[in-house]
């Protein structure tokens, strides 16, 4: 069975084969059957954009404390990690969440992170866990496409309509939260929805016969196999 709409998402990269948020894992992407790239993006304390997804090196520095000339060579900018996902789409992942030690309440890099996207020419969709992040992405040009990233679904029917109230083009939940009445619930409100992350060769048949949009991966070649067999 083949299933055509499914885009394949690779998880910070083909991230199973490469170190992940790296040029090498974007690059690799594409021949291994992605459609799409996820990637993460923070802030350095010159106002510079990291990939990366956790807000400190393995060595314990904060990101946030570093200037952009004092990251390791691994850490590439957006506007590399794009230029590496070229041509596929790539879905930014905006870090901002209270918890961490970067958390900015103005969400002063999303200027930015839009800046970088418009210089590009791949499909482009910004999510965030943090909506207010994503609010402050529609501020500034609300032309970009937006993704609620959730996490624990315990009112499926609320978050939905405040994802579609927000003007977000689509939902992002934990694979273990997705059902077949929330495709339907996110699907009838007009949003597409794609599921992280997602290895397992049976769920990723499963979620397809379900009609979701893309299904996150760490190894797309395996999502490949599956769905365009």
């Amino acid at each position: 069975m083949r299933f055509l709409q499914t885009a394949i998402i690779a998880h910070r990269g083909a991230s199973a084969d490469h170190p992940e948020n790296t040029v090498a894992a974007f690059r690799a992407a594409g021949p291994l059957g992605a459609n799409w790239v996820e990637l993460d993006v923070r802030r350095t304390v010159d106002g510079a954009l990291a990939v990366h997804h956790d807000a400190r090196l393995p060595d314990g520095r904060a990101i946030v404390e570093l200037a952009e000339a004092e990251l390791p060579p691994s850490v590439p900018s957006l506007a590399e990690a794009l230029e590496a996902c070229r041509p596929l789409g790539v879905n930014v992942e905006i870090k901002n969440l209270p918890q961490d030690v970067d958390f900015d309440a103005t969400a002063a890099l999303v200027e930015p992170v839009v800046a970088a996207i418009n210089a590009c020419s791949q499909p482009i969709i910004v999510s965030s866990f943090h909506g207010p992040t994503l609010d402050r992405v529609r501020a500034v040009d609300a032309s970009v496409a937006t993704g609620l990233l959730t996490f624990d679904l315990r009112d499926p029917a609320r978050t939905v309509n405040d994802a579609v109230v927000a003007g977000h083009v689509a939902l992002h939940p934990f694979d273990r939260t997705v059902t077949h009445e929330l495709v339907d619930l996110v699907h009838d409100a007009g949003l597409t929805i794609n599921v992280w992350t997602v290895d397992d060769p049976a769920r990723i048949e499963e979620l397809a016969e379900m009609g979701v949009d893309g299904i996150v991966t760490n190894v797309p070649d395996v999502a490949a196999a599956v769905l365009r067999a």
